[in-house]
């Protein structure tokens, strides 16, 4: 089954983007995965193809009309396209790697870009929009969100990653940050590499990181440990 990304978006030029490159780029060559855009505006309203208006209850900037992005919507996901249609949004569910990898496992996605103040809440609840987050900031628009969850998904699917082990000791995939990493040369600046690293000992070596691990977690992220 080919994962299929379909990108709704005022700036469909901003696709693939990174995402062309590397380990997601010739994973999208070989057809690993596929990724379309729609122009939004191709649904705009009248000569000058309009797609925002005012907000309702006055208040600053534009919202993206629900008429507009429905209709969208429709002609690039029809009611019987099993994939979960996603809205990137600051107010969305937080996105998880247990949400990537749901979402890995999938068909594809449905991804909505959002611009202005936001989307009429009507084209929301109309098509079944899963607002997701990927953090506690605002950006421009939705665009770059879509493409650190593509990312995201992408590099989880069948054969995209050389080394389908690596996947599984990544940070937040056992609820952990992942331990710090070494390589050559044994000694850089008077900094040597960790014994135990070199002992050959693996069970050594795996509570090394299991510790390491723990104590970066707790640091730097003590809301993981409390999950």
């Amino acid at each position: 089954m080919t994962f299929r990304a379909t990108v709704l978006t005022l700036y469909p030029e901003m696709f693939p983007g990174a995402l062309g490159l590397s380990l997601a780029g010739r994973a999208l060559e070989r057809g690993d995965w596929t990724l379309d855009t729609v122009q939004i505006r191709d649904f705009g309203l009248g000569r000058h193809r309009a797609v925002d208006d005012t907000p309702a209850g006055g208040g600053a900037g534009m919202v993206l009309r629900a008429d507009v992005l429905g209709a969208a919507i429709d002609h690039a996901a029809p009611a019987d396209d099993p994939r979960p249609r996603l809205l990137m949004s600051p107010r969305g569910r937080p996105l998880t790697q247990a949400k990537v990898r749901a979402l890995a496992s999938g068909p594809g996605a449905v991804i909505v870009c959002g611009r202005f103040e936001g989307v009429d809440q009507r084209v929301i609840e109309g098509r079944g929009l899963e607002e997701v987050s990927i953090g506690d900031y605002i950006l421009s628009g939705g665009e770059p969100a879509a493409l650190v969850l593509l990312d995201a998904v992408v590099r989880l699917l069948p054969g995209v990653m050389g080394n389908e082990a690596s996947g599984g000791e990544e940070s937040f995939e056992n609820g952990l940050l992942e331990h710090p990493h070494y390589t050559r040369p044994p000694e850089w600046e008077g900094r040597a590499i960790p014994e135990v690293l070199m002992s050959g000992n693996h069970a050594r070596i795996a509570a090394w990181r299991r510790e390491q691990a723990e104590r970066l977690t707790g640091e730097r992220r003590p809301d993981l440990i409390r999950k």
